[in-house]
């Protein structure tokens, strides 16, 4: 089950051009890790000494403690959804940042809070019960402050790993939310009580200017964008068709939709105004480029939201936030291009097999024919740009060919001079991934995204 066209398309006007590569993703790291090193210098500038066990303690606090009220507002600002961000870095590498943030924000906020503890009850040569007592109920802001801590500790532990596959995408997500009321909770007792800041105008004016900047970002961008692009667009549902075994395409029309911006292979998040559906939004890539009247996805069934699309009815309203991602022709390197997709992964990349110039080969794995969804789209794009498609399916066998770096470079026999666009089940991608590097395609070319949360 390989289809083969002959690649002729440079002589058919499709010629690659070096894409212009954005220096977000390198720059927005050392900006973090600068503002981190600008925290700890008012620390320093601050403290004239630090003496006996109890000054090593509370300086310790007193550092974990700025550096906690910074990971907030770098948290927040990562899931602002800010286009800069978004587009450059992508959706799922911002995802990584902020998880591995975030469990860096709430180890710093605990040990803040016993270190402190600690070392002022060495100060004041009371125990550790006591002087919480007296922290909590006698000092600023802090009765608030250790609600929001609290509030913090309960967000870690539900974003950990095995409380996360106990529930749904939407009940963390929603429950994700408790962290702004935690953050404007703590925020006072830092302003109060934090030695850096009593007294110190231009630290108080810089942490307000921080938070305030983030707070205006997550609010424009989360909320008031959406809101206007779904009051502008009026987007609704106009039929659904079947395409494969639990998987349906989704047709939307609205207005002015040309103002989206959306570039093939990004993504948006859908909210169907219908009962059981508004009150989620879930991402799915667009299946076909965006035209001026017209959109697409198509989405597999894999839950009670999924399900539930095979059931809209024409004229459902649709609110969509995005577009989002980076999986797009601005990652490209290199002229020649491998998509390589499996099952309804097929999405993003078929909008990119459609649109990406230069020689483009797409290598299309699921488990039966039946599967291929979109089959007859692609082989016309395939044969429109004289492209190469090759279909790969375990059943029956004798179409099947290991994702090995051997099974690769059998399809594509240069393939360690292709970029990698790859999109997929996790674990399809984790072996893709490996599969790759064996056959020598430098990681810098492997382009994906996930939607895992």
């Amino acid at each position: 089950m390989t289809t083969t066209f002959t690649d002729t398309c440079a002589s058919r006007g499709m010629r690659h051009r070096r894409p212009r590569h954005s220096a977000v993703p390198f720059l927005g790291p050392l900006v973090i890790w600068a503002g981190a090193a600008g925290v700890l210098a008012l620390w320093w500038s601050d403290t004239t000494s630090v003496v006996g066990p109890a000054g090593w303690l509370t300086g310790a606090g007193r550092i974990t403690g700025l550096l906690a009220g910074y990971a907030c507002a770098v948290l927040l600002a990562l899931m602002a959804r800010v286009p800069l961000l978004d587009h450059t870095i992508g959706t799922d590498r911002l995802a990584r940042w902020h998880a591995w943030g975030g469990r860096c924000t709430v180890s710093l906020a605990l040990a803040h809070t016993l270190l402190i503890i600690w070392g002022y009850s060495l100060t004041s040569h009371t125990n550790v019960v006591s002087q919480t007592s007296t922290l909590v109920l006698h000092y600023p802001d802090l009765l608030k402050g250790t609600a929001g801590f609290l509030l913090f500790l309960a967000t870690g532990v539900l974003s950990a790993r095995a409380a996360r596959r106990r529930m749904s995408y939407e009940t963390w997500h929603y429950l994700h939310f408790a962290t702004y009321l935690a953050v404007f909770l703590t925020f006072g007792h830092q302003l109060s009580n934090g030695a850096d800041f009593v007294g110190n105008r231009s630290a108080q004016a810089a942490w307000y200017t921080l938070f305030l900047g983030v707070a205006a970002l997550v609010a424009w961008y989360r909320f008031t964008v959406p809101l206007r692009r779904g009051l502008r667009h009026r987007l609704r549902v106009t039929a659904v068709h079947p395409e494969a075994p639990g998987v349906v395409s989704v047709h939307l029309t609205g207005e002015h939709l040309d103002e989206l911006g959306g570039q093939p292979g990004q993504f948006l998040r859908w909210r169907f105004l219908a009962r059981g559906l508004w009150w989620t939004a879930n991402p799915y890539s667009l299946s076909a480029p965006a035209q001026p009247g017209h959109l697409r996805i198509t989405v597999k069934t894999a839950g009670g939201h999924s399900a539930a699309l095979a059931r809209l009815a024409p004229g459902t309203r649709v609110w969509a936030e995005g577009p989002y991602g980076a999986f797009t022709a601005s990652r490209r390197t290199a002229p020649k291009v491998l998509l390589l997709a499996g099952g309804v992964g097929i999405t993003p990349l078929r909008t990119l097999f459609e649109t990406l110039p230069g020689q483009v080969t797409l290598v299309y794995r699921a488990r039966r024919p039946a599967d291929l969804v979109l089959r007859a789209e692609l082989d016309a794009i395939a044969a429109r740009r004289w492209a190469c498609v090759h279909y790969v399916v375990d059943e029956p066998a004798t179409y099947s060919s290991p994702l090995t770096a051997r099974g690769l470079t059998a399809l594509v026999p240069d393939l360690a001079a292709h970029d990698v666009y790859l999109c997929g089940p996790l674990g399809m991608t984790h072996a893709a991934i490996q599969a790759l590097r064996d056959a020598g395609v430098p990681a810098r070319r492997i382009h994906h995204e996930s939607f895992a949360f």
